[in-house]
């Protein structure tokens, strides 16, 4: 690519922006990986309830239930992954997507374009994939090794995407950036059809439960747009999909590196009349609008103004703060409105909601994914690690579990070994008492196992030091999620989902 031509690639760009919805253009910043899995990174703090973009509505439509529905049905966060065999095009696939939205700031396509040239990219106008492979090592080896996280907007909706690497030694990285998701979407290459990591890939997001599973048959270009190609791959993806227990996937003919089928419809694929990608992507529902879900409040924090109000709040504002006991934390599911009835784990105390702080205002309503303070009419024992839940759905206290293990660091899961059981907001001792079994990911299927070493699942029952809220994960994603820590250097050795309770 020539200078003149990287330079009319960088103009046509910043003719092409425009503003989010809220006003100010969009950025493709990244985020730390463990920030988006960390219920406790996503609970209120003082800073958080002043800050409105961090709320999924507006403050004003807070006291409109029906307003806030609407809101939430529209603009919901989805979140979404990228998962596939090593270079199927994952990385240009959502570095398309970026473009092709607009979500890419003139000064990053730019250096993108320079940095293409440079290299001799001769395949368009600059390489995809350069806007999400960050690592040096990753644009050197052309490859994605760290899981991308990638923010953008369009006109209906927002997301946070995870770009997640598709090598073996990698699955780790995989479950990481699909355990939140709401949708994964796994790259094939057209040419080679269905490979061992792409079932590999679709047995961790059968495991996960991952609402939504898009299947892009990609390189379709490579092919020449033959329909019979294409009609081959789509009835081995389907015939692994229902193997799995995918029963709702969707699979589309793209072209990553073409743009056939990612944003607009290919005039190429005449035989497909389906969606696009991102028109999936927009329409799809997210878990945050499932508000039919019991309320869930995993408490992050006790909020305790008394002596701290600050001088600047209007005196009459700080009479009514001086004996304010809020419980902070965000929603996992549901929602809650002042005076609904609701109880309170430990202890099972029941009480009534009588205030909600939203983005540091008074709410009548709040629903999933919000961060929240809520004031209860009784004065319960509700510390950091507590739950508050609608009354009649408390989860029972259980020191027991059989969970499904996802073993992420190097350090193998043995019998005997002592951890720490992250849940929601609450971290109890916890003791691996028996590994149960291995998954054969190609199968699904159980073996004996004594051990579960990295990148491999299995199965293993844990004990607990104090009794913990659990849910299993097939009845709800956030109930039944636990993370297991190194006591000593407080890595993360797993995640697990509960598959029973006794």
């Amino acid at each position: 690519m020539s200078t003149t031509e990287t330079s009319e690639v960088v103009e046509r760009a910043k003719r092409d922006e425009t503003p989010s919805p809220a006003g100010s253009r969009v950025s493709s910043r990244s985020a730390s990986p463990s920030s988006l899995n960390d219920p406790e990174k996503h609970a209120t703090s003082p800073s958080s309830l002043n800050d409105p973009e961090k709320q999924a509505a507006s403050p004003s439509s807070l006291n409109d239930r029906e307003g806030a529905s609407a809101l939430l049905r529209d603009t919901t966060l989805f979140r979404f992954a990228t998962a596939g065999s090593v270079d199927d095009g994952k990385s240009t696939l959502v570095g398309r997507l970026l473009h092709d939205a607009k979500a890419i700031l003139a000064d990053q396509l730019e250096q993108v374009a320079r940095t293409s040239a440079d290299r001799g990219f001769a395949h368009g106008e600059f390489d995809f994939a350069l806007l999400t492979d960050g690592l040096r090592a990753e644009r050197e080896q052309g490859i994605t090794i760290d899981v991308a996280y990638r923010y953008f907007s369009t006109d209906a909706r927002s997301f946070i995407l995870a770009d997640c690497p598709g090598h073996v030694q990698y699955t780790r990285n995989m479950v990481t950036g699909s355990a939140t998701a709401d949708a994964v979407v796994v790259l094939i290459d057209a040419r080679k059809g269905v490979v061992e990591q792409t079932r590999r890939h679709l047995a961790v997001v059968s495991l996960l439960r991952v609402p939504h599973v898009i299947i892009a048959v990609n390189k379709i270009d490579l092919t020449g747009f033959d329909e019979k190609r294409y009609r081959a791959v789509e009835e081995q993806a389907n015939q692994v999909a229902v193997e799995l227990g995918l029963i709702d996937a969707h699979v589309i003919p793209v072209s990553a590196l073409e743009g056939d089928n990612i944003v607009d419809a290919s005039e190429r694929t005449p035989w497909y009349g389906g969606p696009t990608l991102r028109e999936l992507l927009e329409t799809l529902p997210a878990r945050a609008a499932e508000e039919d879900a019991a309320f869930r409040l995993p408490v992050q924090t006790v909020i305790r103004p008394q002596g701290g109000v600050s001088a600047l709040i209007d005196e009459d504002e700080a009479a009514g703060l001086r004996d304010y006991r809020g419980f902070a934390g965000r929603v996992s599911s549901g929602s809650v409105r002042v005076g609904d009835r609701v109880q309170v784990f430990p202890g099972g105390h029941e009480t009534t909601v009588t205030g909600i702080r939203v983005a540091g205002r008074e709410a009548e309503y709040a629903h999933t994914a919000q961060s929240i303070a809520v004031t209860l009419a009784d004065e319960v024992d509700a510390a950091r690690g507590a739950l508050i839940a609608a009354a009649g759905t408390l989860p029972t206290g259980h020191q027991e579990a059989e969970v499904e293990i996802f073993q992420l660091d190097v350090r193998p899961i043995t019998p005997g070994a002592r951890v720490l059981a992250k849940h929601g907001t609450s971290t109890v001792q916890a003791i691996v008492s028996e590994v149960l079994s291995r998954r054969d990911l190609d199968t699904l299927a159980l073996e004996d196992a004594s051990e579960l070493a990295v990148n491999e699942i299995g199965r293993v029952r844990i004990r607990f030091a104090s009794p913990l809220p659990l849910e299993t994960y097939a009845d709800d994603r956030e109930g039944g999620a636990l993370l297991l820590i190194h006591p000593a250097d407080g890595a993360t050795l797993a995640a697990a989902t509960v598959v029973e309770t006794t």
